[in-house]
């Protein structure tokens, strides 16, 4: 069962000098669930863009984003909120953790829209990924590798049935990368999400059987009149 399908989305933005530029065409894509995707791209190709439409964060100019069946573009703003947490997942490459809350905290807070919190599954999580004695630190206490696997328990508190990554691993060091990776996999995994993880690393990209260049699905063409 495709638990992710995209028909005719496309995006445009303008352009300083005048026009329009395309940023993202992508006529039919389809992702299963408990499938694994590598997405293989330069910075700048709409990458991104792709998940933050997938997620409903942005909305696209056109065509059908389906999440297990339901359209996100039908969908009014707070509607699609709650679609993404009860069932999406997204590790961003910045962590967008609040530095004003503990570890806890920002893995409960991101429960808000779904089922509600559940403290005692975001402190299993993040015991589950060593976190146990860092429950109560804020981010700035804690290591920039320990500050993403924060970011991997809140995007997996609402148990997704589709995990978003977008360069989760860029910004740690080669060691702290892998181990990042073996995490984000072995959790989704464990609990039947589809991954579909965005990165131009060639070390991440080959521990992935499915590997996909983003070119061959974004057709978008740049520059319009």
């Amino acid at each position: 069962m495709a638990i992710l399908s995209l028909k005719n989305v496309s995006k445009r933005y303008p352009s300083p000098e005048g026009g329009m530029v395309e940023i993202l065409r992508v006529s039919k894509f389809e992702l299963h669930e408990g499938q694994e995707l590598a997405l293989a791209g330069c910075s700048g190709s709409g990458k991104t863009t792709l998940l933050h439409i997938i997620a409903g964060i942005l909305a696209p100019d056109g065509g059908q984003v389906e999440i297990a069946g339901e359209d996100l573009t039908k969908l009014s703003e707070g509607a699609r909120d709650v679609l993404r947490a009860n069932r999406l997942g997204y590790v961003y490459q910045t962590f967008n953790l609040l530095g004003g809350y503990s570890a806890l905290e920002n893995v409960v807070l991101g429960m808000a829209f779904g089922k509600g919190p559940d403290t005692a599954f975001a402190r299993q999580l993040l015991e589950r990924l060593g976190l146990g004695d860092r429950l109560y630190h804020r981010p700035h206490q804690l290591s920039v590798g320990q500050q993403q696997r924060v970011a991997l328990a809140r995007a997996l508190a609402n148990r997704p049935r589709l995990v978003l990554a977008d360069e989760p691993t860029g910004n740690l060091d080669p060691e702290s990368s892998q181990e990042a990776l073996e995490l984000i996999r072995s959790m989704c995994r464990e609990s039947g999400a589809a991954l579909m993880l965005v990165s131009h690393d060639p070390n991440i990209l080959a521990q992935f059987d499915e590997v996909m260049d983003f070119s061959d699905l974004n057709k978008a063409v740049g520059l319009l009149s």
